[in-house]
């Protein structure tokens, strides 16, 4: 590890070390700043935004969806080159295709969210099924009769009936399904929660995998991942039934940021499931000891189930993992027994001792030495991943390309990245979302900024010690969404601005120093975005309860504090919520605009539901008069505010 006083000295040296990695990194930096030139990248009009990918049956075609471009590019293998474009209408995003080859499923994730039934022979749309709020991943039954579909802010799981092509029932889940993974029997389906739900000011908090019986269209079980998950993104279930692998962020948000410096804020992370037993196996880290894998993404296995195969998507990589070396070595792990591993660097091998039990294995860095490669990616933004054979084919979801890598023909294999269109010179905007996803900002490529702020700059639901306004007094995450609108920034509106704030979180959290055009950039993106409605509206209008509480709102003095058009009045108060390390302190009044995406609520995540801010801690009636509103007119009151 290095250390940040001697920080430029340590990292040259480290880097010299482990030339492998040093250069990888280098290749990273200089791809992006080739981005920053503005050099072969897409205009906003022509954006692809390749985010899903998914082979047909015979294994000649690829069909990617491209998120910006609204449509879905047809690639043919042989000749890699696009043969044909379907367009589907605003923002696909979750793809699967028939057992039987011939239907091509595709979700739109917007608030009327929908799948589209394509026929792949003509590329004709044949069927359009209203579903839920932001459906982002979608599978077919076993039998083909049905589809899962998960509806990212409803929170739940969508069924829709493939004869009469209506959604006919939701399974809740827990918190923003955003993939799934269905056992060969089709009896289970396996759902990955996105962020974690219940408070942030506790000793657990972490997502979790939902199980769901098809058969009886229930939630069964959630299995838990351990402290700190979030982030999770990616899941498949390996040939032969036995396990599921699933990619996420381990969070060491118990920590103090200062501990990037030793690889110890976000690692990045495989968690290994039991599927027979739905249970948990263990979690291991797919970092290196000084150089982080950032913001894993997709996953698969390799169809002779040898190889899983992970996505970077900050740090533009692809690892590549021997599965039966991976569980070998989980094993002795299990049954608390030392097992060597060995490293290659300076030109020699080291043997050493590594986890001796399964409590070790999500901190230890070195669990994967020997048995996983780390291959550079051309393109940048890699999302989704499909594997024919011993090719493994990447949406890359920035360059507008896809991602070739033969992971068979040597230890260090060719990679290229092909055109999916023309291409042009990068908007400013688009750069500073590039940059707002790109590990190489932060030291040693641990985290990117929306490893904390995911989902588009919004929040991943812990609480963190920035050490800005002192120590062991960790605040929640919020959201960027309006940040530059609605000074100050932070909880404790410690910075005066927005602008501020980002060039603090670079300096003081990613321990990294950037251009101030590029800090501008990443501004420019932040001011870009845009609220997503509400999903606790009706037709996008307010409910009969949300009507009433819009009155409430008013009356009981909410409006003097969360002022229109932003529910803000950028001050600061003291609302009876400080703890022992912060008494008596002000915390500045945040924007109630997209508040139902932003839980837990209050400085320290201690509130899981609107509801309890309005009740359960409001003390002295100090945040809204409230105590003299009935349980009727306090679900009305939550109702208007989570429709904002």
């Amino acid at each position: 590890m290095t250390y940040l006083g001697n920080f430029g000295k340590e990292r040259e040296n480290s880097m010299r070390q482990y030339h492998g990695k040093y250069v990888m990194l280098v290749c990273v930096l200089l791809t992006v700043e080739a981005f920053m030139d503005g050099r072969s990248f897409a205009e906003t009009s022509d954006f692809l935004s390749p985010i899903s990918i998914v082979a047909g049956v015979d294994g000649k075609v690829l069909y990617i969806a491209e998120a910006t471009a609204n449509q879905i590019a047809v690639f043919d293998i042989a000749t890699s080159k696009v043969v044909k474009v379907i367009s589907v209408g605003e923002n696909p995003a979750g793809l699967d295709i028939s057992a039987d080859g011939s239907k091509l499923y595709v979700t739109s994730a917007v608030p009327a969210g929908k799948v589209q039934i394509i026929d792949v022979r003509d590329g004709s749309v044949t069927g359009s099924i209203t579903v839920g709020h932001t459906p982002v991943a979608v599978v077919e039954s076993t039998d083909g009769k049905t589809l899962y579909i998960c509806n990212q802010f409803n929170n739940n799981v969508g069924v829709v009936d493939l004869i009469s092509k209506k959604q006919v029932a939701v399974i809740a889940v827990v918190r923003e399904p955003v993939a799934a993974a269905l056992t060969s029997d089709g009896k289970i389906l396996l759902v990955v929660n996105h962020l974690p739900a219940g408070p942030a000011n506790v000793d657990y908090c972490a997502s979790v995998i939902s199980v769901i019986d098809t058969a009886a269209k229930k939630l069964i079980k959630n299995i838990e991942l351990p402290d700190g998950s979030t982030n999770v993104r990616g899941i498949t279930i390996s040939p032969d039934g036995m396990n599921a692998y699933v990619t996420q962020v381990l969070a060491r948000y118990q920590f103090p940021v200062t501990y990037l410096e030793k690889g110890w804020i976000n690692t990045n992370a495989m968690t290994i499931i039991d599927v027979p037993g739905l249970k948990f196996v263990n979690t291991v880290l797919i970092d290196d000891v000084d150089l982080g894998g950032a913001n894993p993404y997709g996953v698969a296995c390799t169809s002779d189930g040898k190889n899983i195969l992970i996505i970077h998507g900050g740090s533009y990589e692809l690892s590549v993992i021997d599965r039966k070396g991976l569980h070998r070595r989980l094993l002795p792990a299990e049954s608390a027994r030392r097992f060597s591993s060995e490293i290659h660097s300076g030109g020699g091998r080291k043997l050493f001792d590594s986890s001796y039990s399964a409590g070790d294995v999500p901190n230890d860095l070195t669990f994967m030495a020997g048995i996983r490669r780390r291959i550079k990616l051309e393109g940048i933004g890699p999302r989704g991943l499909a594997v024919i054979g011993t090719k493994a084919y990447v949406a890359e979801y920035f360059t507008d390309s896809i991602g070739v890598v033969d992971i068979g023909a040597s230890a260090q294999p060719a990679v290229k990245s092909i055109p999916l269109g023309k291409t042009k010179s990068a908007t400013f905007i688009r750069k500073g979302e590039v940059l707002f996803n790109d590990a190489s900002l932060s030291y040693q490529m641990w985290n990117s900024c929306t490893s904390c702020h995911t989902g588009d700059g919004r929040a991943s639901a812990l609480n963190w010690d920035l050490l800005n306004d002192g120590v062991a007094n960790p605040k929640n995450i919020r959201s960027m969404l309006l940040s530059h609108k609605t000074p100050p920034a932070m909880i404790t509106g410690v910075r005066e601005n927005a602008e501020v704030a980002v060039r603090s979180g670079i300096r003081y959290i990613q321990f990294a120093s950037t251009t101030e055009r590029k800090a501008q950039a990443i501004d420019a993106y932040l001011k870009s975005l845009k609220p997503i409605s509400s999903p606790y509206l009706v037709n996008g209008e307010l409910s009969e309860a949300a009507q009433k509480g819009k009155k409430l709102f008013s009356k009981a003095g909410c409006l003097l504090c969360h002022s229109q058009p932003l529910y803000t009045n950028m001050s600061k108060y003291d609302i009876g919520t400080s703890t022992e390390q912060d008494d008596n302190q002000e915390y500045d009044t945040p924007t109630l605009i997209e508040v139902w995406r932003t839980a837990p609520y209050l400085h320290d995540g201690r509130a899981v539901t609107i509801k309890d801010v309005l009740t359960k801690f409001n003390k002295d009636d100090r945040h809204g008069r409230t105590s003299e509103l009935t349980d009727k007119e306090i679900e009305e009151l939550a109702a208007f505010v989570l429709s904002l």
